[in-house]
């Protein structure tokens, strides 16, 4: 527990609301949204502090936060969606214990209200499905299942766009001027925009962690033209299976595993070199 304290990073946009929370006289409303996040992001750590991986850090915002993992998308589908879910389950057990501590002298009625109010909200803006969100990485996850990762990627973006090009036009035309509203579109834009100029990024670490753990489960063939290049083929790759291209040359069928793909995307000048080409 100690190690992820450690982690946890405050964005300094939440000293600003704070400090302005001092001087309105909404520091106690403060307090208890930065509770809100801060137990929403420790549940993603546990679970992924449970189940083995790497935890790069913990950035608490005003209204959310992000808990960033070294894994690139190389960890099981199911791993994946039990981190991602186990931030918002945090929202359960609070909203009970805010039932229960109502029933007391610490806990007044207005209180209840003012952690029901931030708690719900919180929860469900975390479930929009746009990246980087909870819904958007939980929308992403199930993609992987029946996608390779780089078209579950491009699929979970414009899925993520369209839904928040939708939400920006009911802000805009059913509840104009709500300043609340309107800053956090911007940065749902702001961030949907980062994921989308990151995103050879994001891939290029996949491959790299999944040539550095080289284990994988079972095999998956399939058919490729010869002519299509190494790096091409790379973004054929399916996350938990071992793949394995196959194509036909003067009546000969030829087998060339993952291992060796991802070689020639890495360690050789072959990454733009067509598949036939790494016959030996």
């Amino acid at each position: 527990m100690i190690e992820l304290i450690k982690k946890i990073k405050i964005h300094p946009l939440f000293w600003l609301i704070l400090s302005i929370g001092g001087i309105t006289g909404l520091f106690k409303e403060i307090i208890i949204l930065f509770m809100i996040v801060f137990v929403h992001e420790i549940g993603h750590a546990l679970m992924a502090y449970h189940l083995g991986w790497r935890i790069k850090r913990i950035i608490l915002l005003p209204f959310g936060g992000m808990a960033e993992m070294e894994e690139h998308g190389n960890k099981r589908v199911k791993e994946e969606i039990l981190v991602t879910l186990s931030g918002p389950l945090q929202h359960v057990w609070m909203i009970a214990g805010s039932y229960l501590l109502v029933t007391t002298s610490v806990w007044s009625e207005a209180d209840h209200h003012m952690f029901l109010f931030h708690n719900l909200t919180i929860l469900l803006f975390n479930l929009l499905p746009i990246m980087p969100l909870d819904g958007g990485k939980f929308l992403f996850s199930l993609n992987t299942l029946f996608l390779p990762f780089q078209k579950s990627y491009q699929l979970s973006f414009r899925l993520s766009f369209m839904i928040l090009l939708g939400l920006t036009y009911v802000s805009l035309f059913v509840f104009p001027f709500h300043l609340n509203l309107v800053a956090v579109l911007l940065f749902l834009w702001t961030h949907l925009y980062l994921e989308w100029k990151q995103r050879h990024y994001h891939f290029l670490r996949f491959l790299m962690e999944r040539k550095r753990l080289n284990s994988f489960r079972e095999k998956r063939y399939t058919s490729i033209d010869p002519m299509v290049t190494v790096a091409e083929a790379m973004k054929r790759i399916y996350r938990e299976k071992e793949m394995v291209f196959l194509f036909t040359i003067d009546s000969k069928k030829i087998e060339i595993k993952e291992e060796k793909l991802l070689k020639a995307f890495f360690e050789s000048e072959n990454k733009n070199a067509p598949l036939h080409k790494l016959i030996s």
